[in-house]
């Protein structure tokens, strides 16, 4: 019997997640069950809450148990099929978990469409949570509008990235905060923010009067602590805050820190709302259009950061925290895959 590839959750991290806490494994793929798919994973997503599902307490998902195949988003293309609605050669995406093979009932997969102009890694970098969570984020809580003064946090990256592009196409002016001056260069000169600040070398709060002179409108906020306390000093009045994630706070030891001007929320009559993904997925094909026209026009585009090989998984998830990719970062799961 062909072998799977796995990595399992070994133990709880205190704070900064390490290959010590996971597991390597290799099991024989058992035989499909009446309804079941076999999947061939492809491309597996790392993502910030990878680190939250690891923790004791739940998040929006049951913490993953110890012992168990570590949860994550991934493409493949189906192997075999006991389920009328998948064919052999289906490219498909779910949770396919960080392992090689994934079986599925069905349930928990959705077909994907991939032609020479949507490569399969387009589901990783534009389509899929990644492209519903900067739209609705910024559509439905930001409501952007022509002349608005647009803020983006963790702008380089696969969410962040998008957001931007999208505050232009809307008429904001749009500012981006990244780690490096490479990432700010391509926001500016490639993306088309207006400007972009260098988070680890700049003074934040002048920076920001600087670039923002007519104050903060929306803030797309992906990192929680320093910087969203920085950002509610310069809000305006009704100032919409989509928050998308605290990655600054989620290797804390101990609990996750508040911004000491929460109060600025009240007196400047803003809204703060947070939101998960999946409440948009019964959406997915409205998001889905918006992003197929903006991509086929040339007005939304994307980067993937490709790790070669399942068995990199640990080590490059720490690239998420310390800033040192760019895009999207995902896992080429078999390097010897042909796109």
């Amino acid at each position: 019997m062909e072998m799977n590839q796995q990595w399992r959750l070994a133990k709880r991290p205190v704070t900064d997640l390490s290959e010590d806490d996971f597991e390597w494994s290799e099991q024989a793929i058992p035989p499909l069950q009446a309804g079941e798919v076999l999947i061939k994973h492809l491309y597996l997503s790392l993502d910030p809450t990878n680190r939250l599902w690891v923790n004791e307490e739940d998040s929006y998902f049951p913490a993953v148990v110890i012992g168990d195949v570590m949860r994550g988003g991934g493409v493949g293309v189906v192997e075999q099929s006991l389920n009328p609605r998948y064919k052999q050669g289906d490219f498909v995406q779910g949770m396919l978990n960080w392992q090689r093979y994934a079986i599925d009932d069905g349930s928990g997969i959705s077909k994907i469409r991939v032609t020479e102009d949507l490569p399969i890694t387009a589901y990783h970098g534009i389509f899929g949570p990644i492209g519903m969570t900067a739209y609705f984020g910024l559509m439905d809580i930001g409501k952007p509008r022509a002349g608005e003064t647009l803020v983006v946090s963790a702008a380089a990256g696969a969410v962040g990235s998008l957001v931007g592009q999208m505050g232009k196409q809307a008429g904001c002016r749009v500012v981006g905060l990244a780690g490096s001056d490479e990432k700010c260069r391509w926001l500016t000169e490639t993306l088309g923010f207006d400007a972009a600040i260098n988070y680890k070398t700049a003074n934040i709060r002048e920076s920001l009067l600087a670039t923002c002179p007519k104050g903060i409108d929306i803030y797309f906020d992906n990192v929680a602590g320093e910087i969203l306390e920085t950002v509610l000093e310069q809000i305006n009045i009704g100032a919409r805050i989509p928050l998308c994630g605290m990655i600054s706070q989620y290797n804390n030891e101990g609990a996750i820190t508040g911004p000491k001007n929460f109060a600025n929320i009240l007196m400047k009559r803003a809204t703060l709302k947070g939101f998960i993904v999946i409440d948009y997925f019964q959406r997915e094909k409205e998001a889905f259009d918006y992003l197929e026209k903006g991509l086929r026009s040339g007005q939304l585009q994307y980067r993937v950061d490709v790790v070669d090989g399942l068995q990199s998984a640990p080590k490059a998830l720490a690239r998420l925290f310390n800033g040192s990719n760019t895009g999207k970062l995902i896992v080429k799961v078999d390097p010897s895959w042909q796109d």
